[in-house]
C-alpha cells in the first residue's frame, strides 16, 4: 500500500530530485521467493534391468558361440514371407534399376502430392459437398449400367479379367 502512494506521489509531483524520492525501508523490499522443489529421479524398474542383464547374456554367448565356431543355440533361422522372395526374385530380373526406382520416388512424390491437392480442395467451401454429390450420382449409374443385369454384370467381369490378364501377362 505504500509504495502505491508514494508512486502516486511521484507522478503528480513536476520535477522529480533524485534525492527527495521516498525510499522503503530494507526490511519492507526484502520479500522470500521460494522456488518449487524437483520430484525424485525416477527409480529404475526392476524389469527394465532384468531384460537389459538377459539381453548382455544373450549376446555375450552368442559371441562366445560364434568364437569357437559352434552354432549358438538360440539363433532360429527364419523363412521369409512367399511374398517377399518373390519380391526379391523379381527383383533381381530387373535390369534397368535405376528407372524402375525413379518410377517409385515419382509415385511416392504423386501421392504425396494429390494428398495435398485433395486436402486444399476439401477446405474449400461447398466443393466437399458437390464432389460428395458427383461421387453418389457416378456410384448409382455404375451400379446400374454393370451390376443389376446379368449381361452386363458378366461383361464387367470378362472385361476386368482381360485387363488383368494385359497387365500381368498369361501364366
Amino acid at each position: 500500500m505504500a509504495s502505491s502512494s508514494s508512486f502516486s506521489n511521484l507522478s503528480s509531483s513536476p520535477l522529480l530530485d533524485a534525492k527527495n524520492i521516498p525510499r522503503q525501508s530494507a526490511a519492507a523490499s526484502t520479500q522470500c521467493v521460494t522456488l518449487p522443489t524437483l520430484p525424485p529421479p525416477p527409480v529404475q524398474s526392476q524389469n527394465r534391468t532384468q531384460k537389459t542383464t538377459a539381453y548382455c547374456r544373450k549376446v555375450a554367448r552368442n559371441v562366445v558361440a560364434m568364437a569357437t565356431g559352434e552354432a549358438p543355440t538360440e539363433v532360429a533361422t527364419t523363412e521369409l514371407p512367399e511374398f517377399v522372395k518373390t519380391l526379391q526374385e523379381t527383383w533381381d530380373k530387373v535390369e534397368d534399376k535405376y528407372a524402375v526406382s525413379s518410377l517409385g520416388v515419382a509415385a511416392v512424390v504423386a501421392l504425396w502430392g494429390s494428398t495435398g491437392l485433395i486436402s486444399a480442395i476439401d477446405r474449400l467451401p461447398l466443393v466437399p459437398g458437390v464432389l460428395e454429390v458427383v461421387g453418389l450420382g457416378y456410384t448409382g449409374w455404375f451400379a446400374y449400367k454393370n451390376l443389376i443385369f446379368k449381361p452386363d454384370r458378366e461383361a464387367l467381369i470378362q472385361k476386368v479379367k482381360d485387363t488383368y490378364k494385359e497387365i500381368i501377362g498369361t501364366s
